[in-house]
This record gives C-alpha cells, structure tokens and sequence, in this order.
C-alpha cells in the first residue's frame, strides 16, 4: 500500500491527532485533499484527509475499510502510544490479545477506527515459517466453530504460469 484515504467531513481535529499524537508530519495539500507522512520509510506511511463537508457515515463495502492498523514492534512502544493517546483525551480500549499480535484501539475524531497493533509475538508464534498458511488457524473462541468456518472456507489452487 502507497496511503490511504480517509474521507473527513472535517479535517482539522484527525490531522492534530496525526501530527502531535502519532508522529505523522503534513507534507502537502491540494484542493481539499492534505497528505501526511509516517516517520518511517516503510510501506504504506501516507495518510491522506479527504475532506467532504457533506459525507455522511460510511458503510462497508467494495472500497471502504473497517479500520486503519498501525504497527508497533512491542508492547512496550504500544504501551507508550496508549499513555500518549489517554492523556490527549481519547478514548482507548484495553489492550485485546489477538494472539500473534496485541491491540489497541481508539477512535479519531473523524469517526475512523484506529488500531495500534505490535509485531510480536508474530505468526510464526504457534508454527513454523515455513509452514504458514498452510494450515487453517482460528482464535481460541471460535476453535468451538472449527468444522462449520472449515466447511465455508473455499479452497486456494495455485497454477504455474
């Protein structure tokens, strides 16, 4: 991913939320799109702020989000993210155990979920790497659901070309 979009029907609150909270700096603006970027060099730093006065709640569907990840290496940097969040008045869950990697979540003022999530412990916490994706792999609570998720879930042929 190069960025993504977040259409705003204000962009001002989001964009200090980016610039003081998360580390994003403003790099441009045209018309009433501003973009900015993540202190990294890795894939996917650019956020741009589309702002449309008039756009209403979004809804899922081809094209849209359920929520913007971003990434910590530990839950020591995740823990300091969450402090720095808390004290500019936003309001973040619990820190939620996905398994392979622990989350955070808070809303901007924009409407749009965020989540925080760390690299560790990783996917290849419970198998080896060269094994990934090999094996279907579900959260303890829905190991309860295992046979009827695996009877839905259609296989992945890979062709040579």
């Amino acid at each position: 991913f190069h960025s993504t979009t977040l259409w705003v029907a204000e962009a001002e609150q989001t964009a200090q939320l980016l610039t003081t909270r998360m580390g994003y700096q403003f790099v441009g603006q045209e018309g009433n799109r501003s973009r900015y970027k993540g202190a990294s060099d890795d894939i996917g730093l650019y956020i741009d702020l589309l702002e449309q006065s008039n756009v209403g709640r979004g809804s899922l569907g081809a094209g849209s989000g359920h929520h913007i990840a971003f990434r910590t290496v530990d839950d020591s940097e995740q823990a300091e993210y969450k402090s720095l969040l808390h004290k500019g008045g936003y309001g973040v869950s619990p820190v939620m155990d996905r398994q392979y990697f622990h989350s955070i979540y808070f809303r901007a003022p924009s409407g749009v979920l965020f989540e925080i999530a760390t690299d560790a412990p990783g996917f290849a916490y419970d198998e080896a790497v060269e094994e990934l994706g090999t094996h279907l792999k579900l959260p303890n609570w829905l190991e309860p659901r295992r046979r009827q998720i695996e009877q839905s879930v259609v296989p992945v042929v890979l062709k040579a070309v």
